[in-house]
């Protein structure tokens, strides 16, 4: 689909992933795709049961896209292994990043996640956690990163991404520019990291530079405050982290998502329009939000308006739509 042929509304509906309740295509569904004009959908326990059942909704909900003139749809999941995963049985359980003891184990965990998301219609993962937990820490990311040392971290995530993205599934690594030092659980309240950006660039981002040269899809950012580059934001409403150092710095030009806008770490300090003003000015391509209708709504009214408000804005969102669009191109359409 050309670019130059999405209404405004379509480029603003393209910059939100969303969750939804339920495990069919419904009224509610039907809503976020025909009117909202979603980029994407994620998916959580709440819509899955059975592998039939998966494959049904998903597919269902792509025909309804493109019987509403809609571009294909990214369908997400949360599939690291370990404690983090929404599908049960049948589907094959890993003991997760931690667990890992060679490439090996990193290959078949993709190789085969990828073969069974691939199988149900499931199109992006939101792994590999790219995250470096210091041992000498009680790191919240202890059980779901790969380890402790920047080159383990890097070697491991690659070669889920490559193998991944090999079978057809797209992988976002998270969570930028890295939480593996954080105690505080943003679900609940917002982390600060007290790092001198040196520390950060010698080992935390060291994965996500690897993920960048290996051609990883996208890029989640985290909703923690890194107060050495900048103090007043989280990284996932950061000007200076978004833009300034993932695009700018790192040259990094595919797809940017934030982490669930509906955590409290958000939720709790800002206004749904202080948060999309933040992601229109940051180059951040899309907005997740994971529960909230209500919040879906308000977000695409700020996103049309934004974008209708001003010049400049528009062309920075037609920008970010270009990023989605090829995207899908490669790997949908």
């Amino acid at each position: 689909m050309d670019i130059e042929q999405l209404s405004e509304e379509q480029l603003a509906g393209q910059r939100l992933m969303v969750g939804f309740e339920g495990t069919e295509l419904d009224k509610t569904l039907m809503f976020l795709i025909d009117t909202i004009k979603v980029a994407g959908l994620i998916l959580f326990v709440r819509n899955l049961s059975t592998p039939d059942q998966i494959r049904r909704l998903c597919r269902s909900v792509q025909d309804y896209a493109e019987a509403c003139g809609q571009p294909r749809l990214f369908i997400a999941i949360d599939h690291e292994g370990g404690e983090v995963v929404r599908l049960g049985k049948p589907f094959t359980h890993f003991p997760g990043n931690s667990a890992m003891q060679s490439e090996a184990d990193a290959v078949h965990f993709a190789t085969v996640s990828g073969k069974e998301l691939k199988g149900v219609a499931v199109n992006m993962n939101m792994a590999p956690v790219l995250d470096v937990a210091p041992r000498h820490i009680k790191s919240v990311m202890g059980k779901r990163a790969f380890g402790a040392d920047p080159a383990w971290v890097s070697r491991l995530g690659v070669k889920v991404i490559e193998n991944l993205q090999q079978r057809g599934i797209m992988a976002v690594a998270k969570h930028f520019p890295g939480i593996g030092r954080t105690t505080v659980d943003s679900h609940f309240e917002m982390p600060a990291i007290d790092e001198d950006f040196s520390v950060l660039q010698s080992e935390d981002l060291i994965p996500f530079k690897a993920a960048m040269q290996h051609n990883v899809s996208g890029i989640m950012l985290s909703h923690v405050r890194f107060i050495k580059i900048d103090p007043d934001w989280p990284a996932s409403l950061s000007i200076k982290i978004a833009k300034h150092l993932l695009r700018d710095r790192m040259g990094f030009d595919r797809i940017v998502v934030t982490d669930d806008l509906d955590m409290e770490a958000i939720q709790k300090h800002y206004t749904v329009k202080t948060v999309i003003t933040r992601i229109l000015s940051a180059d951040i391509d899309l907005a997740l939000i994971c529960h909230s209708k209500q919040k879906i709504e308000e977000a695409f009214e700020e996103l049309f308006k934004g974008m209708c408000s001003s010049r400049h804005l528009k062309l920075k969102g037609k920008e970010s739509v270009k990023r989605i669009v090829k995207l899908k191109k490669k790997y949908l359409m």
